[in-house]
């Protein structure tokens, strides 16, 4: 067990948290909120010894291991991601160069009866079995496994740290933590480069992680998933709750209100007494009783209320100024780099004020579709038109890397901001909670969160009518992330944005283009109704597949009529009872897809209708409405597992 015993940290008079106390248990899955700025991080760098804490200490057993994930890093370029992965297995490399050294020697000595010969030979047994223990016989075969996991090729193993992009490098330096097994996983936003398959992997690994996890991340799904402990940090304080993300913020709200309820009866009581008071001091057979209402009073312990986390964003985009109808056209648009076709023949028309999502697999080419419409990047084949008076403003995925470390923040909007919004800056700022001396800080003292603030402030000097977004969310808190979802839909330009956030998404846009090596597939409709569709396609593909398979049997049954049987009566009796087993089963789960559908469609009607002052009944239906779509995923889990099942059973059926 690893325990912080008050402790704080301090940048000049400024504190970030204080007195903080907290013990992490063997099994503990525990999930690090708070505002953007609040000390996130910087608790994670302090528990891992990467930064020394200003007071307080941190203690845990000696051979106590820590992983840790930072959201940024440097990384060994001229390795391969293999020789990455594996330096996790430092403890196994320095083990089996000692063995070598151990067995040369052994060979070597004569003195067989010697103390020092016993204790080499015991060295020797001791350093084979620490080997097997730790299963050095398996190392690359784990490294493989889990860098497959996180979305690389068999092909992809030997290449080097510099062909990757910083979000596939914080990749290899997470298989590598996973491989070490850690008792305590630190891990600072670490779905910010995933792909939401890779988030599921990832969500399924980590829930058999045999040690503690400590994580920081933004996306609610992942922390309801993974988390059974919510721990906030606050006004410089720290709240520690027994449960998953959602239920802390219903019991958080509920708690503030017992304690304002509380405070207002403590207040009533207080004006009563004082009153009395007023009315009896000047009274002499009534002085003591005064005298002894004011010493009560001075020992009443005044209840606080926590203070609600009520800054947060507020801003709207500027009016777009108006474009032609259609702002891009792209047909039969082909990219390559090299001998790496991204996409080939796509086509698509998006008109003037149409928000659309951008989602497919990392890799499939939606950053490299985003710099084709930026004109960044040559199209290989094929032709893109950009419309009459279309004016882009771009959020990349590293924009908070393109911030100038040496500037304040209110110099880096004042390279920008041209005219009269100059006199503006500093509520432009305030309105992105950079007020008084933070306007001030160098940028490379900012959090992720706080540069990811920056970098969108800086969109709203430009009164941009096309805005291209990709992954705005990956530093932002959950409050923020609402802010920001709520001002695109009310921009009246139109919007192209590249998410894995499921939540983030849902109801902002009209069409989802599904980026695909073949081109783009187009959903009508939000994210909700892509995923949708995307289960019931792979439904309605499994029984064309399975009428084809049936009459596929049917005729190879009727053509060996007169064969003479390849199996006893018994085993295909018992392969006929599996084959309508596993076809009840898809079926049955195929059944549950539709009310579970039916099921998500009331949800999202009761969401629309609740009122969103009614902060209370809004958090219940998101829990509600997340259990739902948790569920949904596992029964669509389930379903492919089944079919995967018949059709091997059904594989097997054919070729007797």
């Amino acid at each position: 067990m690893l325990h912080l015993l008050s402790v704080g940290v301090h940048f000049g008079e400024r504190t970030l948290f204080e007195g903080l106390d907290l013990a992490i248990g063997n099994k503990d899955r525990i999930g690090l909120v708070g505002r953007n700025g609040a000390g996130k991080s910087t608790l994670l760098k302090v528990i891992a010894g990467h930064q020394k804490a200003s007071e307080g200490s941190v203690s845990a057993p000696k051979e106590y291991r820590i992983g840790y994930l930072p959201q940024e890093m440097e990384h060994e370029e001229s390795a391969s991601v293999l020789e990455v992965a594996m330096q996790a297995f430092e403890e196994v490399q320095q083990l089996e160069s000692r063995l070598a050294v151990l067995t040369v020697e052994v060979a070597e000595r004569t003195d067989y009866e010697s103390d020092s010969y016993s204790d080499l030979i015991q060295e020797l047994s001791d350093a084979n079995e620490r080997l097997d223990a730790i299963g050095a016989s398996s190392t690359e075969e784990q490294a493989h496994r889990i860098l497959q996991g996180l979305g690389f090729g068999l092909e992809d193993m030997s290449r080097t740290m510099s062909e990757y992009s910083g979000g596939w490098k914080m990749r290899v330096e997470l298989a590598k933590l996973l491989l070490m097994k850690p008792d305590l996983l630190l891990l600072d936003e670490p779905t910010n480069h995933l792909d939401i398959e890779s988030i599921e992997w990832l969500e399924s690994f980590l829930t058999h992680h045999p040690g503690a996890i400590l994580l920081i991340s933004h996306d609610r799904v992942f922390l309801d998933t993974l988390t059974k402990r919510t721990v906030e940090i606050g006004g410089a304080k720290l709240y520690d709750f027994k449960g998953p993300y959602s239920k802390y913020q219903v019991w958080r709200e509920e708690e503030r209100e017992r304690q304002t309820q509380a405070a207002k009866n403590q207040q009533k009581y207080i004006q009563e007494t004082e009153q009395l008071i007023n009315k009896f001091r000047a009274k002499k057979n009534k002085a003591a009783f005064a005298q002894s209402l004011i010493k009560k009073l001075d020992k009443l312990e005044r209840l606080e209320v926590d203070a609600a986390e009520n800054a947060q964003i507020r801003f709207r985009f500027p009016p777009a100024p108006r474009t032609g109808k259609v702002i891009f056209e792209a047909k039969t648009l082909k990219k390559q780099f090299g001998d790496l076709t991204v996409f080939d023949n796509l086509d698509f028309i998006m008109a003037r004020q149409e928000k659309v999502a951008l989602v497919g697999k990392n890799g499939a080419g939606k950053t490299t579709l985003t710099r084709l419409l930026l004109k960044q990047e040559p199209c290989t084949s094929g032709e893109l038109t950009i419309g009459h008076n279309v004016d882009i403003g771009y959020y990349a995925q590293n924009q908070t890397d393109e911030l100038n470390g040496d500037l304040t923040v209110l110099q880096t909007l004042e390279e920008v901001a041209v005219g009269d919004v100059r006199k503006q800056l500093r509520g432009l700022l305030g309105s992105f909670l950079f007020s008084g001396e933070d306007v001030d800080k160098k940028v490379k003292v900012l959090s992720g969160g706080e540069k990811a603030r920056l970098a969108l402030c800086k969109l709203l000097l430009h009164p941009y009518n096309v805005l291209i977004l990709d992954e705005p969310t990956n530093h932002l808190d959950l409050k923020s992330k609402t802010v920001l979802k709520q001002a695109l839909k009310g921009f009246d330009g139109s919007l192209v944005v590249v998410s894995h956030d499921r939540d983030f998404l849902s109801d902002m846009t009209q069409l989802v283009y599904e980026v695909t090596p073949q081109g783009l597939k187009q959903y009508i409709g939000d994210i909700k109704q892509f995923l949708h569709e995307k289960h019931a396609a792979s439904i309605s593909a499994y029984e064309a597949n399975k009428a084809v398979k049936v009459s596929k049997t049917t005729k190879e049954k009727s053509s060996n009529k007169s064969a003479p049987p390849q199996e006893d009566y018994k085993a295909r009796k018992a392969r006929d009872k599996a084959i309508r087993k596993e076809r009840n089963a898809v079926e049955r789960l195929e059944k549950k897809v539709v009310a579970l559908e039916e099921k998500i469609s009331v949800h999202n009607e009761a969401m629309a209708a609740v009122d969103p002052s009614d902060r209370t009944k809004v958090t219940e239906l998101a829990y509600a409405f997340e259990a739902v779509q948790k569920e949904m995923q596992e029964v669509v889990n389930q379903w492919e597992r089944a079919v995967e099942e018949l059709e091997r059973l059904q594989t097997e059926a054919a070729s007797t």
